[in-house]
């Protein structure tokens, strides 16, 4: 069981700089703490916006070379997003649905989340970014770079901004995480409570978090109590993709 949090501090990393595809995200956090004159502590938690795990990784999609089905057809008709877009979105999903008669589309990612468009995220007119090819994965690269680099034990988590189902609006949930335990067990008067700790790490992360080009992908937490883990968010999904495995 986790030892309760009762305060903590939050941060972001800033200025950050714009990432070039390809560039190394590691390098690019360790440089702006350097000009930044901030210094990782270990148990501190950073916080990774998807996006720009993505643009590292070089995730980007030319709408050109997408043929859209019939399906995408009627759904881009039904939803007003465009048919190549939503060609996307069922290449990466396994089951889809609208939220209202008109959308947003509820997808079903092939990695086991459930996110609004399948977490594709339009890239201006002609392209699309799709989310890394394994957000665990990622993270724990990432962790693995920031520790040597700076001897801090800190954990990793990657946060995709998303809407609900249920609600307009967006908000923040975990796709990736390395070196915490993504879930935590409370206990209070005997009952035993599990809750989604990457996701609320990732919510309140995400009131500071860069949306819509503010240019703060990154910002660290300080002072949460967590168990450190190398499970992944891939490990509290209801479905996994067959081919998903998670270091113990």
């Amino acid at each position: 069981m986790t030892t309760p949090t009762s305060s903590f501090t939050a941060f972001a990393l800033e200025p950050f700089p714009e990432l070039q595809p390809g560039a190394d995200l590691a390098s690019a956090i360790t440089d702006a703490l350097t000009h930044t004159g901030t210094t990782l502590q270990t148990g501190d938690i950073v916080v990774v916006a998807s996006k720009v795990v993505s643009i590292a990784e070089q995730r980007y999609v030319d709408l050109a070379g997408i043929h859209p089905s019939h399906e995408a057809e009627e759904l881009s008709a039904t939803t007003g997003k465009p048919a190549e877009v939503v060609q996307l979105i069922l290449d990466n999903s396994t089951e889809h649905f609208l939220a209202t008669e008109r959308g947003p589309i509820i997808a079903r990612h092939t990695l086991g989340y459930q996110l609004t468009s399948a977490g594709i995220d339009r890239a201006g007119a002609e392209g699309a970014w799709l989310l890394p090819v394994d957000p665990d994965a990622s993270a724990r690269a990432l962790r693995d770079a920031l520790v040597a680099c700076t001897s801090a034990d800190v954990a990793v988590v990657i946060a995709d901004s998303d809407g609900r189902a249920d609600r307009r609006g967006a908000t923040c949930i975990s796709i990736g995480a390395a070196g915490i335990a993504p879930l935590r067990i409370t206990e209070h008067h005997g009952k035993r409570q599990e809750e989604t700790l990457a996701d609320m790490i990732t919510g309140a992360a995400g009131i500071i978090l860069g949306q819509r080009g503010r240019g703060a992908p990154v910002a660290v937490l300080r002072g949460i109590a967590y168990t450190p883990s190398g499970e992944g968010v891939a490990a509290m999904l209801h479905r996994t993709p067959a081919h998903a495995h998670h270091s113990r």
